[in-house]
């Protein structure tokens, strides 16, 4: 009776056997199925110099290890330089590694993209100090994009811009301006801070020009480098998050030589029918042919289309179903969409995922994000240096709370990256 039992035993172990199936085999097969539906990415930069300032990054299918597969992500960037290039080149060669460095291992898709946009803002102070320390005195503004299937995240400092035209027809502006004619939020801050904000006096009483902070003449309130200007010009980047529908879209990264001479919708106008680096290349030559090469004037274009739906050949077409829009964008009309195959479209619409400005480092380093608990404890949340216990200085700390922080609750900064926070926040000299 026993063999009976035995035999029994191992034949339902063999069958479980057989029947069960790898982790590695599903997430191989999860992974698959991930590929099969991310769009297809297609891009061109063009740029006409007059400085050498300007740079661009265009990185696409950059790998990212999860689990025992690979998945892709797309990055682009522009760098306007000012008072030289160096601090363009240097955010270029260093702030995608200072981003990633940010990032904690083995995230799950959904965990990386919650994330990012405290990397990003980690990322972007951390490359402004350590540029800083080289004590050079030039700057840059920051576009800079990174796509992860059909979520696209966009960090800005300075004056570069990046709008999307989805293919229902909707335009989206995913960067801020941080001119400081734009801003009065922006123009207050600096002046608790300790900048003065005034124009180019001329003489005999007579103000010109665009509103400037001082010491330094910048008209800029954000930006990468800058020594001679103050602490209170932050590197902390406006940040916003979109989940683009599945009929896909066209962005547009571009340099403030293209945005002053046209708008938005003009540029999507001159660029429509195109392929992506013949749409760069019209809309940087309509800018100079409209104010001459007065600045670097730079533009990459990105395609991103349904899966095996890539046409670089966009057709211009008439407007098809009703545009779609969600409130918390701003919107102006943009003529006629690219024509996408009716297939993909659908009524669902550019889903804003999250967006942040704080110039604040403490408010934008908060434990308010959902898997800030994956974050190392004992880890400077700006520059990832190894800390003692009880070393780090709470981010907390800075934040007008009713409540003491604890001795835990981070995330929790290095000695020299909270003097640099004090510093951008007005505290310190």
């Amino acid at each position: 009776m026993s063999i009976v039992k035995s035999e029994n035993l191992n034949q339902n172990q063999s069958q479980s056997h057989h029947n069960t199936i790898p982790l590695s085999v599903l997430l191989k097969r999860e992974l698959a199925s991930e590929k099969t539906e991310r769009p297809d990415i297609t891009s061109g930069h063009f740029n006409e110099s007059k400085k050498g300032e300007d740079f661009t990054l265009v990185k696409t299918e950059c790998q990212r290890v999860l689990g025992d597969g690979v998945t892709t992500y797309s990055v682009f960037g522009i760098f306007d330089g000012h008072n030289g290039s160096a601090a363009a080149i240097y955010t270029k060669e260093n702030l995608l590694n200072n981003v990633l460095g940010a990032i904690p291992r083995d995230l799950n898709r959904d965990e990386w993209i919650n994330v990012l946009p405290r990397a990003l803002v980690a990322g972007f102070v951390k490359t402004d100090k350590d540029f800083q320390e080289q004590v050079q005195s030039s700057g840059t503004t920051v576009t800079f994009v990174i796509i992860e299937g059909s979520v696209i995240t966009v960090a800005s400092v300075g004056d570069s811009r990046c709008i999307l035209e989805s293919a229902e027809g909707g335009l989206y502006y995913l960067s801020a301006d941080h001119r400081l004619d734009c801003s009065e939020e922006e123009r207050e801050r600096v002046e608790a801070s300790g900048g003065e904000v005034g124009r180019l006096n001329a003489g005999g009483g007579a103000q010109i020009g665009p509103l400037r902070c001082w010491p330094g003449g910048l008209c800029l309130s954000r930006s990468i480098g800058d020594l001679d200007v103050g602490e209170f010009i932050v590197p902390v980047p406006y940040v916003k998050q979109v989940k683009l529908s599945s009929a896909g879209g066209r962005m547009i990264i571009a340099s403030d030589g293209v945005w002053d001479a046209m708008s938005a919708e003009a540029a999507l106008v001159c660029s429509r029918g195109l392929p992506p680096d013949t749409a760069a290349a019209q809309i940087v030559k309509e800018a100079v042919q409209f104010k001459g090469l007065r600045d670097d004037t730079t533009c990459i274009v990105v395609d991103i289309l349904p899966p095996e739906k890539t046409n670089p050949q966009v057709p211009q077409a008439k407007k098809t179903g009703k545009r779609v829009l969600k409130s918390m964008f701003r919107r102006k009309s943009s003529g006629s969409p690219p024509q996408v195959d009716d297939t993909y479209l659908q009524l669902d619409v550019v889903e804003e995922l999250i967006e942040e400005g704080s110039a604040l480092l403490s408010e934008r380093l908060c434990t308010k994000y959902p898997l800030s608990n994956l974050f190392k404890l004992f880890t400077c949340a700006v520059c990832q240096k190894e800390m003692k216990p009880g070393e780090g200085i709470s981010v907390l700390a800075g934040l007008n709370n009713s409540v003491k922080p604890r001795p835990w609750d981070g995330p929790f900064l290095c000695l020299s990256c909270n003097e640099k926070r004090e510093a951008m926040e007005g505290k310190r000299p």
